[in-house]
């Protein structure tokens, strides 16, 4: 289904407003998540091959996911399965409902198959998707992969209101997730980023701490890591987190450094204010995995997220430490073979590469 979505969709899309055309594309995907017939057409077309490996104590068929942002209300998570996911992330899920930033805000840079967005964590807030997520467990709707809930501060909240922002927002969402990413590095949300800050980060873990505390069954806690902190900042970060019961980490966040302009079109979109994903923050997320897999010695799991395109970008995040992976904006570009594409490259990498499976390859490049 490659060439249909290059030669089709794709040109299709690329004359609808970014934002218009993402919502159409969670509005079907909704649909079709929500009918079997559906997710078995989807499903014949886009099935990605087993690679297993096991993370948090939880099997994966293989490491690549769904990155937040991309199905922000947890309305298409019956789709994800059958597109080739071996798991995913719903949101940035905020305590209250918010509209977000003014539009336009979102925008692609076709040249660099790259995406700014300024979305400011726009979503129905935690009440209303756990509502959804109710109606989807009873109607026996629920996904049959692992499923991350990505939490954020709600923008009417001070930073220093934020501890129970996040820890609040967690304990609604706790029962319809099987673990939790905590967003402190968005660019888009005013101030959010200092949160990555000792002084607040300590405040905030130890809250959602406490909450996890108070249930009755063990889920993994994450934090997801901003790209454009100097590496001393991301470790300052790092050691805080792990010292108070931080599971993993996720690398990257969308990153405000913009790579200079290959086309007239990618000049006009780079200059807007937002946050960068794609193949242009592929080489700093490598950096920050590396980072963060050689500062641990690899003991807390990493997720790579950020230009994950194609054989060799997954390839080189696992060996440089991550044991999962997330995209986006190569779903956009590429459609949704690029999943199954993926899969079936890291397979064949590992077994010319001689390892028996995905696991001894995790951060080899490091060794």
């Amino acid at each position: 289904m490659g060439l249909p979505y290059r030669n089709i969709i794709r040109p299709i899309l690329r004359v609808i407003d970014s934002e218009k055309a993402h919502k159409y594309t969670i509005d079907v995907l909704s649909k079709i998540g929500n009918k079997s017939a559906g997710t078995k057409i989807l499903n014949s077309m886009y099935k990605s091959e087993k690679e297993p490996i096991t993370v948090f104590d939880k099997l994966f068929h293989h490491p690549v996911g769904l990155a937040a942002g991309f199905d922000k209300g947890a309305d298409a998570l019956s789709s994800w399965p059958a597109l080739g996911f071996s798991w995913g992330e719903y949101g940035g899920i905020t305590r209250f409902p918010q509209e977000g930033n003014p539009k336009p805000r979102m925008f692609r840079a076709n040249k660099e198959n790259a995406l700014i967005n300024r979305m400011g964590l726009n979503n129905p807030g935690a009440m209303a998707v756990k509502d959804k997520l109710i109606t989807r467990q009873s109607s026996n709707n629920w996904p049959s992969i692992p499923i991350a809930a990505n939490i954020g501060r709600s923008s009417k909240v001070s930073n220093a209101e934020s501890p129970n922002d996040y820890s609040s927002t967690l304990g609604i969402l706790w029962d319809y997730a099987d673990m939790f990413v905590l967003n402190v590095s968005s660019p888009n949300t005013p101030n959010l980023r200092e949160l990555q800050n000792k002084s607040y980060l300590e405040l905030i873990l130890k809250d959602c701490m406490r909450i996890r505390e108070s249930k009755n069954e063990f889920k993994p806690i994450l934090l997801k890591l901003s790209p454009d902190r100097i590496n001393e900042q991301i470790l300052d970060s790092v050691d805080s987190a792990i010292s108070l019961g931080i599971d993993g980490f996720v690398a990257t966040n969308t990153t405000i450094k913009k790579p200079i302009p290959l086309s007239l079109q990618s000049r006009r979109v780079l200059s807007e204010e937002g946050g960068l994903s794609g193949r242009p923050l592929h080489e700093r997320s490598l950096e920050v995995i590396n980072l963060i897999y050689s500062h641990t010695n690899g003991k807390h799991p990493i997720i790579g997220v950020g230009g994950i395109e194609s054989t060799e970008t997954a390839w080189s995040s696992i060996t440089s430490g991550a044991s999962l992976l997330q995209l986006y904006s190569s779903l956009v570009f590429k459609g949704p073979s690029v999943i199954s594409s993926i899969v079936k490259g890291i397979k064949k990498k590992r077994i010319e590469e001689g390892f028996s499976n995905i696991s001894e390859a995790i951060g080899y490049n490091t060794k």
